[in-house]
């Protein structure tokens, strides 16, 4: 598998990731105030889901420009 294949099955999986974060992140929010504790740690889950995801997106755009 060469590195663009490999980093495009990469961004595949952390897209999923991010999605799952971002519905944890909705469905907590639909419980509120139960749980309410939990929203900070919910809430960062889902964004380093998505900083990773955009850190990679950027890697494939440089990887394609080579």
């Amino acid at each position: 598998m060469s590195d663009l294949e490999t980093l495009k099955a990469e961004i595949k999986k952390l897209s999923a990731k991010a999605i799952q974060s971002k519905m944890d992140l909705h469905d907590l929010s639909e419980e509120l105030p139960i749980n309410w504790t939990s929203i900070l740690s919910v809430a960062q889950k889902a964004y380093d889901a998505f900083a990773e995801l955009e850190r990679k997106r950027e890697d494939l755009k440089t990887l394609e420009k080579a």
